[in-house]
């Protein structure tokens, strides 16, 4: 397996880590890769004032991540019937800059919506915020609904395109786990940020609303086109809409086993490390969704 990516997967304990596990542990055998199970111990910095206090609290976190990396494997095995390469894995350090230095090197990473630790009000964990704008491959997070703890199987692969570097990379994973899951894949242009507004005198039987959609349908052909060929076991659905990308894209995410959108659209600023579509779909869609960003 020398030269080959893994996907890792962050555990902590938690429900949302169990569907992660579970979600990370089927993608490993559609995708032939292996599966890392990581977790993290940190021990706070006050706690080193008292050497005797830090050590005995430094063995009891570290008992309690490799019960927590057992436990996850188990449940990895359990959820899949194929052979699957799975290693566990315990670092000590900072959950976060931890959890995105592994990133460098894994085909993708994936952690739940929100960790122990976190408040029950939170839809997304502060980990998985952080992560997510910062994460150095692609991040799924699993979260939406469930049955009996286990992230959807059923369902086409969902994917934003709106034409920037960004999308084109979530169009090639996108493809790439449709194709491993023998889904079907629905390609979704939305162009509501195109500065014309009814009240300037437009509307949507205006020839100018018209122009723009066909602009619109040629830009999402263009963009499929090498990727059909590439992909013909792939049935793809074209979908161009004038709405909000979140709007469309999270009732799409309602009947989806997976989201997949560009880190940062063509609209955000540069600056930005998540863009406002990627971010709010973090928090409203019913499915797992993975944020890709050009490397």
């Amino acid at each position: 397996m020398t030269g080959i990516k893994p996907i890792v997967v962050g555990v902590d304990g938690s429900e949302s880590a169990n569907a992660a596990v579970a979600w990370a542990a089927r993608a490993a055998v559609a995708m032939s890769l292996p599966l890392h199970i990581v977790t993290v111990v940190h021990i706070a910095a006050f706690y080193y004032s008292q050497p005797y206090l830090a050590e005995s609290f430094k063995e009891e976190l570290e008992d309690t991540a490799n019960a927590r990396l057992g436990s996850a494997r188990l449940h990895a095995k359990q959820t899949v019937d194929e052979p699957l390469d799975i290693h566990t894995e315990r670092h000590e350090g900072k959950v976060t800059q931890t959890l995105i230095d592994l990133s460098a090197s894994a085909h993708m990473m994936v952690l739940g919506s929100r960790g122990h630790g976190e408040f029950t009000g939170l839809l997304v964990g502060s980990v998985t915020s952080a992560v997510a704008a910062h994460s150095q491959s692609p991040l799924v997070v699993v979260r939406g609904r469930t049955m009996d703890g286990q992230p959807p199987t059923e369902g086409p692969i969902v994917v934003g395109v709106d034409g920037s570097e960004n999308s084109k990379v979530a169009l090639e994973r996108a493809f790439e786990q449709a194709s491993a899951r023998s889904a079907s894949l629905v390609a979704v242009n939305v162009w509501s940020d195109v500065s014309v507004q009814p009240s300037l005198g437009a509307s949507p039987d205006d020839p100018l609303w018209s122009g723009i959609q066909t602009g619109e349908e040629v830009v999402l052909s263009e963009l499929l086109a090498g990727f059909q060929e590439r992909y013909p076991d792939v049935p793809v659905e074209r979908v161009v809409a004038r709405d909000r990308p979140v709007r469309v894209l999270s009732e799409y995410a309602e009947k989806a086993q997976l989201v997949v959108v560009g880190s940062r659209g063509r609209g955000g600023f540069r600056g930005m490390l998540l863009g406002s579509t990627s971010n709010a779909l973090l928090h409203t869609a019913d499915c797992p969704v993975m944020i890709v960003r050009q490397k």
